[in-house]
């Protein structure tokens, strides 16, 4: 029996996905912050007669120029694979839309420690950007973890079980992100800069993939469907048949399809908000009044991953008390509060104040995955995810883009219009979630005044 219960134990820890989500966002933030400094330094013009403060604001555009197309590569080039790589998840097996995106990252990251030894123009990491997505990218990366997460977990404990998910991811780039700094600089003396910290997010990178392939099971699906049979059951015993028989088709995975909808619309147009403030930010900070250097950088990167324990901590209190969708709404006003305040930002402890008002907001995304996957079919789950991954990534390319012009062209007269315009953004992304309320509300008075 002990025998049989460790084997039951190690099959069981076997179907973990968060060592590949610690894994791969430790890599992640060692890689971003490679990325930006490389970047940086590679259109620094130390040499130049003109005025620090003009250097700094060419500086400035021409790394935002290219993380526009860099940002324009990543996000369409999974347009072309994200999906029927889900597909096939869905159809052939759970661990093909996690294996071959962790294969892209894995070549991708390689061609940045090429550019580095080797000395090679940035446009290069262009190819590397065109390379991760072809392959899945984060796109269709997380539309598989979700989907695995989702599988087993019951409906009643599937918003904490998303958002653990979240909170290893997030605890994985706060230690990732504080490291970074130190690591860029950390032994420039016997290596070129960024070489020690790109090495490292390779072998994380390798670690996730050999794990996936190797260790990685997956797991069986929770069972909610007789759940819902003997609930229909039990109903049947009071209500007479007719009653029976709509009880019967309410509790059925076919929800309303406008508030499918409207998930979708909301965690668009509060991805969009979150997305090109985020965009913005690095180099918000590396300009003046802030003018941050890699180890302030790596800090203030630590810092923005702190919500995810927050975020954590808000959904295991919430879920007592409260419904999805208002998780959700709190999460938004929480966002929309900080970034509001980040526009004002001259100083550095006001900056951690900001972040410290965005105490919660994580869990808008992880918490309409929840609901979606609440209203679909276990075998469609793959497919449900990187649609929304998919919908989200597109308007986040377009946001990039859109968002980095904006800030070129206010750097002069005011550089934090752009944290203003997704405060505005992110209360719009309220009048969906508010549709979704009334809806459900209605529902659950339909179905009390039906008990009745």
């Amino acid at each position: 029996e002990v025998v049989a219960s460790s084997m039951v134990g190690i099959m069981a820890m076997r179907t973990w996905i968060e060592p590949v989500v610690a894994g791969s966002q430790v890599a992640s933030a060692f890689y971003d912050t490679a990325l930006l400094l490389v970047v940086k330094n590679y259109y620094n013009q130390t040499n130049s007669t003109a005025p620090s403060h003009v250097l700094e604001d060419a500086q400035q555009k021409a790394v935002s120029n290219f993380y526009i197309i860099y940002n324009l590569v990543l996000g369409l080039s999974p347009l072309v694979s994200a999906y029927g790589l889900s597909k096939l998840g869905d159809r052939i097996h759970r661990k093909i839309p996690i294996c071959f995106p962790l294969l892209g990252y894995l070549g991708s990251k390689t061609l940045l420690l090429l550019l580095i030894l080797l000395g090679w123009p940035v446009e290069v990491m262009y190819g590397a950007a065109a390379f991760n997505g072809l392959t899945g990218g984060f796109t269709t990366l997380w539309a598989g973890i979700m989907a695995l997460g989702s599988l087993g977990s019951s409906e009643s404990k599937r918003s904490l079980r998303l958002i653990i998910i979240e909170l290893v991811y997030g605890l994985a780039g706060f230690l990732g992100s504080m490291a970074s700094g130190y690591l860029f600089v950390g032994f420039s003396d016997r290596y070129r800069e960024g070489t020690v910290l790109v090495s490292c997010s390779i072998a994380c990178y390798a670690f996730c993939l050999l794990y996936s392939i190797f260790v990685l099971t997956v797991p069986k699906s929770a069972a909610t469907c007789p759940d819902k049979v003997k609930s229909a059951e039990e109903v049947g015993g009071q209500l007479p048949e007719a009653a029976v028989a709509e009880s019967s088709t309410s509790t059925q995975v076919s929800p309303s399809k406008l508030i499918i909808i409207l998930l979708f619309v909301a965690a668009i147009l509060y991805d969009l908000a979150v997305v090109g403030a985020m965009n913005v930010l690095p180099l918000f900070l590396l300009r003046e009044p802030l003018s941050w250097n890699a180890v302030e950088i790596g800090h203030g990167n630590a810092a923005g991953y702190v919500i995810f324990i927050t975020s954590f901590l808000g959904v295991l209190v919430f879920s007592r008390c409260l419904r999805d969708i208002t998780m959700i709404m709190i999460g938004v006003a929480s966002f929309s509060a900080g970034i509001l305040i980040m526009a004002f930002v001259q100083w550095t402890f006001l900056f951690y104040i900001a972040r410290a008002v965005m105490l919660f907001a994580l869990i808008p995304l992880p918490t309409i995955r929840s609901m979606l996957s609440k209203h679909v079919e276990g075998s469609s789950y793959g497919k449900v995810f990187v649609l929304l991954q998919l919908s989200l990534v597109t308007t986040g390319v377009v946001t990039s883009t859109v968002y980095n012009k904006i800030y070129q062209n206010t750097l002069d007269w005011y550089s934090g219009f752009c944290f203003i315009l997704s405060f505005l953004v992110g209360c719009l992304s309220l009048l969906p979630l508010s549709f979704v309320a009334i809806k459900q509300r209605s529902t659950t008075g339909s179905l009390e005044i039906l008990t009745e």
